[in-house]
């Protein structure tokens, strides 16, 4: 559904920005977001910006498709080098919570904390993610979006650590907010806070990076992060949905992890009733 635009539209030239076996980015020509489509296999980790193949990592699907190849999206395809993708259905990249209670949820939230104890981020001793969560949960979008700003592209690669950490963080805080009974509140923090970090994002990271932070803004998200926020909510068992987050990669599992913990932390923090915040 995040691709819904671009596959549609008509056709629209692109190159390949990076391949794996298990994994194609291809960046769109001109402006507008999704930057960034990827063409996944059936098993690897499924971004929300996705289009997954049935064919496995194993079948290399990806083996002629070079790195100056030919590229464009568009018309319900998706064609790099020799390869043609038509997409079949669609899937939505917003996890369903259901309605938890602000209990569940905090429940959840010290089961993934004990189990996240130990996994080493990209930003491990850098005082801003906690100080972005704890301006999150005191409600200051000032202080939070200041905060923000200085970690946007901060760390090395295609999705840096600063990127996981906020992707993280605005997913769960608009999900879990929407989520819950009295979490009107921390939904639209989500938006202003998303609608800042994004606003130049483009220039300030990654291609990849800046549409991952577009959709978290949106409240789309990476199944392996859709999964935590489920076990989190009470969905599903959370620390079997952590470790799958965290085999997506060392440091960026644990950045995503950390970002949906900060964000839920703050969704319950702005979801208390309004009398119990008015006389803090």
């Amino acid at each position: 559904m995040a691709l819904r635009g671009v596959l549609d539209g008509p056709p629209r030239a692109a190159r390949v920005l990076a391949r794996f076996p298990a994994a194609l980015y291809l960046e769109l020509r001109g402006p507008g977001e999704p930057k960034v489509v990827a063409v996944v296999t059936s098993d690897a980790a499924r971004p929300p910006n996705a289009v997954v193949l049935a064919a496995a990592a194993r079948d290399r699907p990806f083996l002629g498709v070079g790195d100056r190849a030919g590229a464009r999206v568009g018309e319900g395809r998706v064609e790099a080098g020799g390869l043609v993708v038509r997409a079949r259905r669609r899937f939505d990249p917003r996890p369903a919570l259901g309605a938890p209670s602000s209990a569940t949820v905090a429940l959840g939230l010290r089961a993934v904390e004990r189990a996240l104890a130990g996994a080493a981020g990209g930003l491990d001793g850098h005082p801003a993610p906690a100080l972005l969560a704890g301006r999150c949960a005191d409600d200051d979008l000032a202080g939070a979006v200041e905060t923000a700003e200085r970690i946007v592209g901060l760390g090395p690669g295609l999705t840096p650590s600063g990127d996981d950490i906020l992707a993280g963080l605005l997913a769960a805080l608009r999900l879990v907010g929407g989520a819950l009974r009295d979490g009107a509140r921390a939904v639209r923090f989500a938006e202003w806070l998303g609608a800042a970090v994004t606003e130049d994002a483009g220039t300030r990271t990654t291609s990849l990076s800046a549409t991952l932070l577009h959709c978290a803004a949106r409240g789309e998200t990476s199944a392996e992060v859709g999964a935590l926020l489920r076990g989190v909510a009470g969905r599903e068992p959370p620390v079997p949905a952590l470790r799958r987050l965290l085999a997506v990669g060392p440091a960026s599992g644990a950045d995503l992890a950390q970002g949906v913990v900060a964000g839920a932390r703050a969704a319950l923090a702005l979801a208390a009733p309004h009398a119990r915040r008015a006389t803090a």
